[in-house]
């Protein structure tokens, strides 16, 4: 039995080439992961020697090499030549000993499991795949929940024909393997019932971007195919993996709930062993992991990637009977893994049309071209190369096209789904999971497809203008003086994590406020004398499954904070609290009920004033409260706060009296605050600042704004406006010296560095600290702070 039969616990990944790289891997993580909580569901595996027997028995080795001959030479197509050799496959009768060898393996693992006959998964490993240059994710097929020898020997029989597919035999010729050594060895798994529970897949790194500190896991209810093949638009989570290694953090720093309107189940009495129905509206509307599932299959990835020495791509099943999580499968990631790091693309758009349709980013770049809308693999051949192939969902049927395409779009799916693998391996950009995607876009229609804004993808109207630069991160020059990044938008923070940036010097609570949170926290604190009604249903859908109310806010705006404190970890993050001005808080859901109108909101009612009044001091309390969360939970101490537009001493007081109050009080806990300088009595009354604050940091647009009583909005005063006016030079000379007299940082976050060379030599000679500035502009400021500083005596 055993030249035919391998059980996994005698299994390592040294035995691919006998069955495998799937199931080689299954008995690595058996035999030495158990210690780490890794439970593996048991099994054995067919060996190669077993479907070369199979092959032999039938007289199909004549067949095979004519079949591949025609192909070579042009005289057949990849699907006639997959067709026939399938055909034949599926005709083929088991060898007596083989049939007998897989046979006394499932009843001896029916035994071992205590069942008269065992449910199990049957799963194709060619010798070929999970190779660290070539996933071969999805090219082979599995079938789940079969019971029976006559069930187990048809399975196993479709498992050898499909190694054959159309996709399968497409995907080898790419990648130069020879079809005729390639051999298949199937897994045969006992089933873990993740029918009554949920799955998915997870990566030990970020698939867009290469950040190799987060674990990515999507989840859906039901067996795990669903997340697979990308019929399901999942749950999608983030762990922060540095973290993960203290027990007393909780460093998930990205939850978004997906739609889940199906989930695959088992079935009875029919031929068919899974069928998909519909979740219930309580499903849709919870996540299918708590936060303790999510940490423990996060640090089950990272022993998994630390034993295996490289990132990974890992499906996992959650049993419902006994809520045990179990790995199912690990391969190696072999897009980002294999990326260089050197050069980092950059795409501009200018002149894009309305959007259309959004959803999922995969691929990080930009394209634009007409619309081929198909809804079937079997139309392929009215697909036009160079289109934005549009669809409701891919799988493996469809690699011969996408790989003729110039971007994807689907309406189903995540970033784990067939649609995105295959769209990254292919380097193509992807919107998946857009929803009404087929329903909204037309056939020739022109679109642009951006995937280069975060993690949203879009698809807008017509042709926009696109611009596309290298940026050589090994070619930056090291600087005394810190250059660090002005960062707001969560969903791309972790593009820029390669840039050696010495930390994040102005992260914009009220753009995550804006675009994550999307309400007015007083709104939350006093929604039951909400009178706008369509505010108040806006508000309670968004706030579904949180009680008390306020949870929403500070869960949503840690998490947003979280990412951009990840990107830099350990390097500090410098948070500043919300500074909307009324007419900016009065747009956010039901907001309009707790905003004074005002004049001009510029000098109004904003920043410090607000955070002891009666008016918002409840909502700051909640901004405090995502800082400790964020601080203490998850474990991010790098985090800074700033306090800005803080007019005098006095009102630097009373906020922190009521920071303290919120628990963050300046010192405690290792937690820094500074203010910004943009006020001209922030610089006339420095040294008393200083001794309230650990750093300034100097907002060159305001403080120019005030200094010279130019509204930097107005068109008729645009040429008065000017950061470089001596006066603005003087305050901004003033506040270092000041600040540094008295023990403070000092940094400057405004555009001036990056459009004027002879303003960075001027903050450079001043002596600043650091200087902020948006990603785009990071290396050019970069190299003239350098030249500056070799200037400097």
């Amino acid at each position: 039995m055993t030249a035919f039969i391998r059980w996994f616990d005698e299994l390592g990944r040294g035995d691919v080439a006998s069955v495998g790289g799937k199931n080689a891997s299954l008995g690595e993580m058996l035999g030495h992961l158990g210690s780490h909580g890794i439970k593996v569901p048991f099994g054995f595996a067919t060996t190669a020697r077993a479907y070369r027997h199979f092959i032999e028995a039938n007289r199909l080795d004549p067949l095979l090499a004519a079949k591949f001959a025609d192909l070579k030479a042009g005289k057949a197509t990849v699907t006639e030549t997959g067709s026939a050799i399938r055909s034949a496959i599926l005709k083929g009768e088991w060898p007596e000993d083989l049939a007998s060898a897989i046979c006394q393996a499932y009843q001896d693992l029916s035994r071992r499991l205590s069942m008269a006959e065992a449910d199990v998964a049957v799963r194709s490993s060619a010798t070929a795949e999970d190779l660290p240059e070539a996933s071969f994710a999805g090219q082979q097929e599995s079938f789940l929940n079969i019971r029976g020898e006559s069930a187990l020997l048809g399975a196993c029989r479709r498992c050898l024909a499909s190694l054959f597919t159309d996709r399968a035999i497409s995907y080898r010729e790419a990648k130069g393997f020879d079809h005729l050594k390639v051999a298949l060895s199937i897994g045969v798994q006992h089933m873990v019932r993740s029918d009554l529970a949920g799955a998915g897949v997870m990566f030990t790194l970020d698939t867009e971007t290469g950040f190799d500190r987060v674990v990515l896991i999507n989840a859906a209810f039901g067996l795990g195919e669903s997340v697979v093949q990308g019929t399901v638009d999942p749950d999608e989570y983030q762990a922060f993996k540095p973290l993960l290694e203290d027990p007393s953090f909780r460093p998930i720093i990205h939850k978004r709930r997906g739609e889940k309107v199906q989930k695959l189940i088992y079935t009875s009495g029919s031929e068919q062993s899974t069928r998909n129905v519909a979740t219930s509206l309580a499903e849709r509307s919870s996540f299918v992991l708590t936060d303790e599932e999510i940490l423990h299959l996060a640090r089950m990835a990272i022993a998994i990637e630390r034993h295996y020495g490289r990132p990974m791509d890992i499906e996992w099943a959650k049993d419902g009977r006994t809520a045990e999580l179990f790995i199912v499968q690990a391969r190696p990631e072999t897009v980002q893994s294999r990326k260089t790091a050197s050069l980092e693309p950059s795409y501009r758009i200018t002149g894009k049309g309305r959007t259309l349709v959004s959803g999922l980013s995969i691929g990080g770049g930009v394209v634009a071209g007409p619309v081929c809308l198909i809804h079937d693999p079997r139309d392929i051949g009215r697909f036009v190369p160079g289109a934005v192939l549009v669809t409701e969902n891919t799988n493996p049927d469809w690699v011969p096209i996408m790989k003729q395409a110039a971007a994807i779009v689907t309406d189903r799916g995540g970033r784990t789904s067939h649609a995105a693998i295959v769209s990254r391996e292919l380097g193509l950009p992807a919107v998946v999971g857009a929803g009404n995607a087929t329903e909204v876009l037309h056939q020739e229609q022109e679109v642009t497809v951006s995937c280069a804004e975060g993690d949203e993808g879009f698809v807008y109207e017509g042709v926009a203008e696109i611009t596309v630069e290298a940026t050589d991160v090994a070619a930056v020059p090291a600087t005394r003086t810190e250059v660090m990044l002005n960062l707001a938008n969560p969903a791309a923070a972790f593009r820029w994590w390669r840039l050696p940036a010495d930390g994040v010097g102005l992260a914009r609570m009220e753009f995550v406020i804006t675009n994550q949170v999307r309400l007015h926290p007083m709104a939350l604190i006093h929604f039951d004398a909400l009178e706008d009604a369509g505010a108040k249903a806006a508000i309670a859908e968004l706030t579904q499954g949180y009680r008390p109310r306020t949870d929403y806010f500070v869960d949503q705006l840690s998490l947003g904070l979280a990412r951009i404190a990840a990107a830099l970890y350990p390097k500090p993050v410098i948070v500043r609290m919300s500074d909307f001005k009324t007419n900016e808080y009065a747009n956010l859901l039901g907001g309009a009920a707790f905003e004074p109108k005002e004049e001009n909101p510029m000098l109004g009612f904003r920043g410090a004033s607000r955070y002891y009044s009666p008016r918002y001091r409840e909502g700051f309390a909640l901004e405090c409260q995502a800082i400790r969360r964020l601080r203490e939970l998850m474990g991010f101490t790098n985090v800074v706060v700033m306090i800005p537009f803080c007019r005098s001493p006095h009102e630097a007081d009373r906020v922190l009296e009521v920071m303290a109050e919120n628990g963050l009080k300046r010192g405690e806990k290792g937690l820094q605050v500074y203010v910004m300088c943009e006020i001209p009595s922030n610089v006339i009354l420095a040294s008393a600042f200083a001794r309230r604050f650990d750093g300034f940091s100097i907002g060159s647009n305001d403080l120019t704004q005030l200094t010279l009583g130019v509204d930097r909005d107005s068109e008729l005063l645009a040429p008065l406006f000017d950061e470089q006016d001596e006066a603005v030079k003087w305050m901004i000379r003033t506040v270092i010296e000041e600040a540094h007299r008295a023990g403070a940082k000092v940094g400057l976050c405004g555009q001036g560095p990056s459009d004027h060379p002879d303003f960075a030599e001027f903050l450079v000679d001043c002596g600043i600290d650091s200087i902020s500035v948006v990603p785009d502009s990071f290396i050019a400021v970069k190299q003239r702070v350098a030249k500056a500083e070799a200037k400097a005596p």
